[in-house]
C-alpha cells in the first residue's frame, strides 16, 4: 500500500507468515505493509511515521533485536513489537527492558494478535495526539494563555485583535465569567505598542464610595483622610491601557466622569479644579448586555456608544472544544513549572471526559481542573465538575471521544478528505457518515492559504 499512516509494518522472512499475518490484520480492517527483510521495513521509518512495526525476532543479515535499536534512535516512542519463536521468550522479555511494546509467540492466535495490534495503534495515536499539542503550545508561546486555541472563532478574535491593536479606539470585551476577558485585554496591551502601563481595575469589587478616589485620584484635604494628593489609576495608567471589569457595575454618577475623561482625554482629581491631560486607551469588559442594560436606562446609553468602537466576543469554552485539550496542556506546563511536579500525557478516556464535560466556569474552572492533576487529584472533584460518567452514558463518551479524533485527524491534514480517510483507516462512506453524524465540516480545518 502507498500511505503508510496508522498502518502496520509486518517483517518476517517467512512467506508463509507474511500471508497469513496479512491475511489476519485485513480481516480486521487494519492496513497491513509486509516487507521479507528488516533492510527494507527500515526504509520506511522516519520520526513522526504514524504506524506501528510488528517484526519476527531471528531473521538474516538484521535480525529483530538490531531492527528495534535502529528505530528506537529515528522514532524512540514508536510501539515495535517482536514475534519470537519458543526459544526466544527470553530474548523477548530482554527486547521489553530495551522499549519493545510487547511480544507475541508463534504460532500465535489471531484474535491475541488483533487485539495486540490495536493497543500498539491506539497508545501511537495518543504519542502523536500529544506530539501535536505540544508543538501546537510551542507556536503559541509568543501568545497569552487565554488566546490559545485554534478553532474558528480563536482564529478571528486574534485576528482582530492583531486590526485593531495598534490603534486608539477604545474595546468592550463580551464575555461569560471566567472566559479570559483580562487576558484578552492584556493582549491588546502588549500588542498596541503603548509605552504605559496595564491597569486593570475591577468596578463590581470595588466599594462604591471609594472607587470615584481610586480612579480618578484626589488631592490633599479633598475629604477627610485624605491627608496626601494620590494617583488615581487612570492618571496611573497614562500612555498605556485601563481595563475595566465588570463596567456594568460602575455606578452612574461616576459613569459621567469616566465619558468626560474619554471625551475630553483629561481628568480633575477630586478636590481639584486643574484638568490633567491623560493619554488613555479604555478597555472595558461586561458579562451582560450593555446595550439592553442601557436600553433600561441601568447603564449611560451615551458611555455605551463611547466605548462600543469596537466589540470583541470571547466564546465560552463549551462552544469551542477543540480547543480544551491543548489549553489544558498548557495549564498542566503552568502548573508543573509552579509546583515542581511532572504530568503524565493525557489519554484517550480524559481527553472524552474533558471535551464531553460543559465547563461552566470556563477556561478559569479548566486551568483549575489542570492544576488538580497536576497535583495527583481528581481533575473533576471541584464544586462546580461532576464526573462524565455521571453525565454522559458509555456510548455518549464513545461518540465524544471519536468527534475527537476526527477533528484532530482534519486539523493534522489541513481539512483534505482524502488524506484524513487514509490517515483514520476507515472507509470513505463511513467517514462521511461520521462528518454528518457530528456536523463536522472538513473545509473549516483548511488553511487561509489553501483558498
Amino acid at each position: 500500500m502507498n500511505n503508510s499512516a496508522h498502518c502496520v509494518l509486518f517483517v518476517d522472512d517467512d512467506e508463509d507468515v507474511r500471508e497469513a499475518a496479512q491475511q489476519t490484520l485485513e480481516l480486521a480492517d487494519i492496513p497491513v505493509e509486509c516487507h521479507s527483510d528488516a533492510g527494507s521495513a527500515l526504509e520506511r521509518i522516519r520520526r513522526g511515521w504514524p504506524g506501528i512495526l510488528i517484526t519476527d525476532i531471528r531473521m538474516p543479515r538484521m535480525d529483530g533485536m538490531e531492527l528495534l535499536s535502529q528505530i528506537r534512535k529515528i522514532e524512540p516512542e514508536m510501539p515495535v513489537i517482536l514475534v519470537t519463536g519458543h526459544g526466544d521468550v527470553a530474548t523477548a522479555v530482554r527486547a521489553m527492558r530495551e522499549g519493545a511494546f510487547d511480544f507475541i509467540e508463534k504460532p500465535f492466535d489471531p484474535d491475541h494478535f488483533i487485539d495486540v495490534a490495536r493497543r500498539a495503534m491506539a497508545h501511537r495515536q495518543l504519542v502523536l495526539e500529544n506530539r501535536t499539542l505540544k508543538a501546537e503550545l510551542a507556536r503559541h508561546s509568543k501568545e497569552v494563555s487565554g488566546l490559545i486555541g485554534r478553532t474558528p472563532a480563536m482564529e478571528k478574535l486574534r485576528t482582530l485583535i492583531g486590526n485593531i491593536a495598534a490603534t486608539d479606539a477604545h474595546v468592550l470585551i463580551n464575555g461569560e465569567t471566567g472566559a479570559g476577558k483580562e487576558v484578552v485585554a492584556r493582549t491588546l496591551h502588549e500588542a498596541s505598542g503603548r509605552t504605559g502601563q496595564f491597569v486593570a481595575v475591577n468596578c463590581g469589587a470595588m466599594p462604591e464610595n471609594l472607587i470615584e478616589s481610586e480612579l480618578f485620584g484626589h488631592e490633599a484635604g479633598a475629604f477627610t483622610g485624605a491627608e496626601n494628593k494620590r494617583i488615581g489609576k487612570f492618571e496611573f495608567a497614562d500612555k498605556g491601557t485601563m481595563f475595566l471589569d465588570e463596567i456594568e457595575s460602575m455606578p452612574l454618577s461616576l459613569q459621567v466622569k469616566l465619558l468626560r475623561v474619554l471625551q475630553e482625554r483629561a481628568l480633575e482629581r477630586l478636590g481639584s479644579n486643574k484638568l490633567q491631560p491623560i493619554d488613555l486607551r479604555v478597555v472595558a469588559a461586561t458579562k451582560i448586555d450593555l446595550r439592553e442594560a442601557s436600553s433600561r436606562g441601568a447603564f449611560r446609553e451615551d458611555l455605551y456608544y463611547r466605548l462600543n468602537v469596537v466589540q470583541l466576543h470571547i466564546p465560552p469554552l463549551r462552544d469551542r472544544k477543540d480547543d480544551i485539550p491543548l489549553l489544558f496542556q498548557h495549564f498542566m506546563k503552568e502548573a508543573q513549572g509552579r509546583f515542581g511536579r511532572e504530568f503524565a500525557p493525557l489519554n484517550g478516556t480524559e481527553i472524552a471526559r474533558l471535551t464531553a464535560h460543559d465547563w461552566p466556569g470556563n477556561v478559569r474552572e479548566l486551568r483549575n481542573a489542570a492544576e488538580r492533576r497536576v497535583l495527583g487529584l481528581d481533575p473533576f472533584a471541584g464544586d462546580s465538575a461532576q464526573t462524565i460518567e455521571n453525565i454522559l452514558s458509555l456510548p455518549q463518551q464513545v461518540e465524544a471521544f471519536e468527534k475527537g479524533v476526527i477533528c484532530e485527524a482534519l486539523r493534522q491534514h489541513g481539512g483534505h478528505v482524502t488524506a484524513t480517510v487514509n490517515a483514520l483507516g476507515v472507509p470513505r462512506k463511513t467517514f462521511y457518515d461520521k462528518l454528518a453524524k457530528y456536523g463536522i465540516v472538513p473545509a473549516e480545518f483548511r488553511n487561509k492559504s489553501d483558498g
